[in-house]
């Protein structure tokens, strides 16, 4: 009611303001009556509108005012009536918002798992790779790496240096301390087999040789040694697991030579070592990647297949015997 009072208000001053344009008066007063009349027949309109806007968005602050009075003040005529042509009528009638057959959602934060499924870390390589690479939370990082610590060594260490690339500081130094303490953690064992050989009877001495020689295995099986780091860790193993042999090793040292003389690219060491590990009584299904192996360093690729179709069912569906089953088979 009070708005429809203001406009009528505004009509009447509006229609007075254009009558003193027609009136018996100088051009003075003619101009200074229609400022006035027009000026007050601006303000009611945009009290009115203020008034309709108020009801429709209680929120609404004095400042909302300007405008309407601005439109109506600034253009006669056209501008009070484009006010109450297109203003006051989408105030009093807005347009309804249709619902929406759909509900908006926002991007679940990596890794997304379903709200029914346990919320645990999928302990892989691959998929803690993921989670490094792809999630924007440092603290899921950080959890990957921790995750880490209950993986097998050979599948740790690469999600551990794919963490050091990491832009968070946080989980780049935690990466470098995790990796510095697997790998302090062997070089201690190696310095405390180092004492106890120097002080070691003869018939112990082949055992430690054989611990030694192991331990430096591990760094370079670990990854944990690359470069010139690398050969040196090798050059170590090597040595040690042949002075181990000559003071009468186990047959599993076999083994490890052959392994370790495939690392060095040292082929026919490699494969007569492997021969003698299976003399030695070595079970074959042991045996059988690393002849795989060294058959591809050779390029005998046509005794791959044969090869790896002799490995039991369940191993050729773990990795990374998967991947080379699907493969070579």
């Amino acid at each position: 009611m009070t708005s429809i009072l203001l406009f009528s208000a505004a009509f009447l001053f509006e229609l007075a303001s254009w009558a003193s344009l027609f009136g018996e008066l100088t051009e003075g007063q003619s101009a200074l009556l229609f400022v006035v009349c027009h000026g007050l027949g601006s303000l009611l309109l945009a009290g009115g509108t203020g008034a309709r806007l108020y009801r429709r968005y209680p929120g609404a602050g004095g400042w909302s005012l300007v405008l309407p009075f601005c439109l109506a003040f600034c253009i006669p005529l056209v501008g009070p009536l484009g006010l109450l042509l297109s203003v006051v009528p989408g105030l009093s009638r807005p347009r309804q918002r249709k619902p929406r057959p759909w509900r908006a959602l926002g991007v679940p934060a990596l890794p997304f798992r379903p709200p029914g499924q346990a919320q645990k870390l999928m302990f892989s390589d691959g998929g803690l790779q993921d989670v490094l690479r792809h999630s924007p939370d440092p603290d899921q990082r950080l959890t990957a790496l921790v995750a880490t610590r209950r993986m097998r060594g050979k599948d740790a260490i690469p999600v551990l240096k794919l963490a050091l690339r990491d832009p968070s500081d946080e989980v780049r130094l935690l990466a470098y301390s995790m990796l510095d303490q697997r790998e302090s953690r062997i070089n201690q064992r190696i310095e405390a087999t180092l004492a106890k050989l120097a002080e070691a009877a003869p018939s112990q001495r082949g055992e430690l040789f054989g611990t030694l020689a192991r331990w430096y295995w591990e760094l370079a099986y670990l990854g944990l040694a690359q470069g010139s780091v690398l050969d040196h860790v090798l050059d170590q193993a090597g040595q040690y697991v042949e002075q181990a042999l000559a003071n009468g090793g186990g047959f599993a040292l076999r083994l490890l030579a052959g392994r370790i003389a495939l690392a060095q690219g040292r082929l026919d060491r490699a494969e007569e070592q492997l021969l003698l590990a299976e003399r030695a009584g070595i079970a074959a299904e042991r045996l059988l990647p690393f002849r795989a192996e060294l058959a591809f360093s050779q390029q005998r690729y046509q005794e791959i297949p044969g090869l790896l179709a002799k490995l039991p069912a369940e191993m050729l569906q773990r990795p990374p015997f998967a991947a080379l089953a699907r493969y070579w088979l």
